[in-house]
């Protein structure tokens, strides 16, 4: 065989050997890719929701318990592998900020900051898809000293954050019943202060009263010597909202969810026991130390989980926001409601 033969059958083998090799390398890749999450359709999805640590919002205490158990209430309900992300807020203007940065999809929150958000936004940003409790908040005042309205005049009430529920809605009380309050002062000092923080400050004397939820109304009657001074169990405490680029990208998937949220709440209400349970249990694991179930049970006595909405609470809402100097703008609230 002459040199130049050899040569080229040398070079047909590299050649050949260079052509298996990549056809193994494109069939590996290919298995790879048919493989990744991002390309079959069954992927899972991440759907991202927010809520607060209180037994107010008991819908999502009770599902976050249920998916740390891994027996998801909606995971099992949505139609489609669904990872819950569970984000928790202090309260109603943070988690309203989630959905300004896309932060969440959707959110357990009080009425106010929904307002306030649909009106930040023109109404292009967040949607009522239900409700979800009534009652649990109170105004509570310290020991004896205070048993009239008049008595409030020079005193200290808190409320978790400002612009939040039970911030507008003392407000908007205190003014009903003649007491001016202002954001820097008035006849009464209306102070923001976060829930945990309410309970230390109410022990040391610090608060004369406070209007907050459950469970820190309970522990503040029988932790610091407090006392329900005024309270209205048929008031909107919390809904379901959703953030509209959510609920216009994922309409199924929304709509599914508001269904288990339904669903959610007949079972809770139809087993008492067994949702007070799992709220404790969440709410322990949560703030890292053990939840009486006792504190749990006897809050449980002011709620009612109900999923009813209408626009006739935000309009209510709408007007005591302008009433306390939170709202100016003229705001529609007629797509408020979302329609799946």
């Amino acid at each position: 065989m002459g040199v130049f033969q050899k040569q080229r059958q040398s070079r047909h083998h590299r050649i050949g050997g260079l052509v298996d090799f990549i056809d193994q390398l494109f069939k590996t890749c290919l298995v790879l890719l048919v493989a990744s999450p991002f390309f079959t359709a069954s992927a899972e999805q991440v759907v991202r929701v927010g809520f607060f640590p209180n037994i107010t919002h008991a819908q999502a205490l009770v599902a976050s318990n249920m998916s740390r158990e891994g027996k998801g209430w909606f995971e099992s309900r949505l139609g489609e592998p669904v990872k819950l992300e569970w984000s928790i807020y202090n309260a109603g203007p943070s988690a309203m900020e989630a959905f300004f940065t896309k932060a969440i999809d959707m959110t357990y929150v009080g009425p106010s900051p929904v307002v306030n958000a649909h009106a930040r936004a023109n109404g292009k940003e967040v949607r009522v898809m239900a409700g979800s409790m009534r009652g649990g908040e109170a105004l509570v005042v310290r020991g004896g000293e205070i048993t009239s309205v008049d008595d409030l005049r020079g005193k200290t009430i808190a409320t978790p954050q400002l612009g939040n529920t039970q911030d507008v809605e003392c407000r908007a009380w205190l003014l009903k019943q003649g007491i001016k309050v202002t954001l820097v002062g008035g006849d009464a000092r209306v102070i923001p202060t976060a829930n945990p923080d309410m309970l230390q400050l109410f022990t040391q004397k610090k608060l004369d009263a406070a209007w907050t939820v459950e469970p820190w109304v309970t522990r503040l009657i029988n932790e610091a010597d407090g006392r329900i001074f005024h309270s209205d169990p048929k008031a909107l405490t919390t809904v379901l909202a959703g953030r509209v680029g959510f609920l216009e990208e994922r309409p199924a998937l929304a709509a599914k969810f508001a269904e288990a949220h339904q669903s959610l709440t007949e079972w809770i209400r139809a087993n008492p026991e067994e949702a007070r349970r799992r709220v404790r249990d969440e709410l322990s694991a949560i703030t890292r130390r053990e939840i009486s179930q006792k504190l749990v049970d006897e809050a449980w006595t002011r709620l009612d989980p109900n999923t009813a909405i209408s626009v006739e609470p935000f309009e209510a809402f709408l007007q005591h926001a302008r009433e306390v100097g939170f709202l100016r703008a003229r705001v529609d609230l007629k797509n408020l409601l979302w329609q799946p």
